[in-house]
């Protein structure tokens, strides 16, 4: 050893021994049995299909279906990915092995953004999920509570006197079916009497959105996760410190509201809503009182 260090350089020898620990393991990779995919098109080394995703609509697809069969294998890059187009396998997938194929995939922005998966949209199924989906059926969107909504009455009747005030005048309902909805998704959720911070959580969503759904190369090659992985992260962490920031001045709004109506003696069933219902939930199975 010590003949070898006085006669070759250290970098050499470091590169030395990264080619030959390279060399080996692309040695045993090659020597793997390959895994019997279904039939699919056939994809270029390390990209495998990803030069097809402008392609993979619901017609592309179905000509993919028409030349493959329903069992379809895609390859972007390090996921595979299989495509059912008939009834028969559909079923399969859907009903008969449904537990199994349950889970959502999520990708980098997803599970940064949920605190890995702790919401309902993206939990796998389990003891969790099935957690949160009782308490959004017994809490938050049960009948009783969804004939409480006072706000829902007053903003489909403050529609409907404006597409009345403009009789004989072009209307753009899709404006305002789209106001109407989020005017009554965010005072269900947050209180009929906040009147502020609708434009800024719909502009949190909308930044939540364009996270979830952007490309990002690292999903598909890890190891070029440096070529956009700065901006991407930085990102991801301003969108998820607005959310943060937003829901602790709620929060903080709803503990202010619940002592002043327990000073005052005061209850109002109408003006309870799920940030409400939630804790009187943790109220109820920790004993914590905010």
């Amino acid at each position: 050893m010590e003949f070898v260090l006085q006669y070759v350089e250290p970098s050499n020898l470091i590169f030395l021994l990264i080619s030959l620990t390279t060399f080996v393991l692309f040695s045993l990779v090659l020597q793997r049995k390959k895994l019997p995919y279904p039939p699919g098109p056939k994809g270029l080394p390390i990209i495998g299909n990803m030069l097809m995703m402008d392609q993979l609509t619901h017609r592309g697809l179905a000509r993919l279906a028409e030349k493959f069969g329903g069992f379809c294998h895609l390859q972007m890059g390090a996921i595979h990915i299989v495509a059912i187009s008939t009834p028969e396998m559909a079923r399969e997938v859907l009903q008969t092995q449904d537990s199994v194929f349950s889970n959502r995939p999520a990708n980098i922005a997803i599970t940064y953004l949920t605190y890995d998966r702790a919401d309902m949209a993206f939990a796998n199924y389990g003891p969790f999920w099935r957690q949160m989906r009782k308490i959004c059926v017994m809490k938050l969107f049960s009948r009783k509570r969804a004939e409480s909504w006072a706000s829902v009455r007053e903003e489909v009747e403050t529609m409907i006197q404006t597409v009345s005030s403009k009789a004989g005048l072009p209307v753009n309902l899709g404006e305002l079916i789209f106001s109407l909805t989020r005017s009554i998704t965010f005072k269900a959720a947050f209180g009929s009497n906040l009147n502020k911070g609708q434009e800024e959580f719909m502009g949190i969503l909308q930044e939540f959105s364009k996270l979830f759904g952007a490309f990002d190369i690292a999903e598909f090659i890890p190891w070029l996760g440096w070529f956009n992985g700065q901006d991407f992260n930085k990102r991801l962490a301003s969108a998820r410190k607005a959310l943060d920031v937003f829901i602790d001045e709620i929060i903080d709004d709803h503990v202010t509201k619940k002592n002043n109506m327990k000073n005052k003696d005061i209850e109002n069933e109408e003006d309870v809503d799920m940030v409400d219902e939630l804790m009187d939930f943790l109220d109820e199975r920790d004993g914590f009182s905010f």
